[in-house]
């Protein structure tokens, strides 16, 4: 069986929704929760595929802030070498894009939060993974920094009003997205009461901003769960066994 390493960077934001596609998809997961002083692997070998997920800590953390990021960075640049199947998650992928030799800052347009939508981009019809996605699909959107600069010779398969640098990819398997698609209602209400100055940001209040993510978790299942079986594919590809 593929054997996919599953990074978590803070119990806030778990697998949830998206671990169980990956393994209805076939995938073996193994979670590191690193903030429950999970250790993390010291290089790849042994792993298929690499998913990577989002917390409270900002992509601006220094190593004295935020030391567990140290170990998700380096297994992120390793990745990106090996193009290693990996899927880099709000602030896992705001990370890859700096091991890419991109560049982060703190949202110049404020918080983003909530359920909204991303437009593909051109290129991203010809991209295994979001070329059979609707034109504008449903995201939930959590994040207080910016991925302003993408990793040189990366592809921008994904935008919206708010942010430019809604998903991209790093050579042909190492996708980053910037949005979630792993969330479930509860997860998004506990962001939302934990975090006034993101739902401040927003045009909406804290219930209606719940409520609304709420509304639109079915369609989420519809569009990124094949999306998911897409990515495992590409794992399990790895493997040079069948799915």
């Amino acid at each position: 069986m593929a054997r996919l390493l599953v990074v978590v960077p803070s119990e806030t934001d778990p697998p949830a929704r998206l671990g169980e596609w990956l393994r209805a998809a076939g995938l073996e997961l193994d979670e590191r929760h690193v903030r429950l002083g999970e250790q993390l692997p010291g290089t790849l070998d042994g792993f298929d595929g690499l998913v990577v997920l989002g917390g409270p800590q900002s992509s601006t953390d220094d190593e004295v802030t935020s030391p567990e990021l140290v170990g998700v960075r380096a297994l992120l640049r390793q990745a990106v070498d090996a193009d290693l199947p990996t899927l880099a998650v709000c602030l896992g992928a705001q990370l890859l894009a700096q091991v890419g030799g991109g560049r982060t800052r703190v949202g110049a347009e404020g918080p983003e939060v909530g359920a909204t939508l991303v437009a593909k981009r051109d290129a991203a019809d010809a991209d295994p993974l979001f070329g059979p996605l609707p034109l504008s699909p449903d995201v939930i959107q959590w994040h207080h920094d910016e991925i302003s600069e993408l990793p040189p010779g990366a592809t921008l398969l994904a935008s919206n009003p708010h942010y430019a640098h809604q998903a991209y990819r790093v050579g042909s398997a190492v996708y980053g997205v910037q949005f979630h698609i792993e969330t479930t209602p509860q997860m998004v209400r506990g962001w939302a009461e934990k975090d006034p100055v993101g739902v401040a940001a927003s045009p909406l209040d804290l219930e209606t901003i719940c409520v609304r993510a709420a509304d639109v978790h079915d369609d989420l299942a519809e569009i990124w769960q094949p999306f998911a079986g897409r990515f495992a594919g590409l794992v399990h590809a790895r493997t040079g066994a069948p799915a």
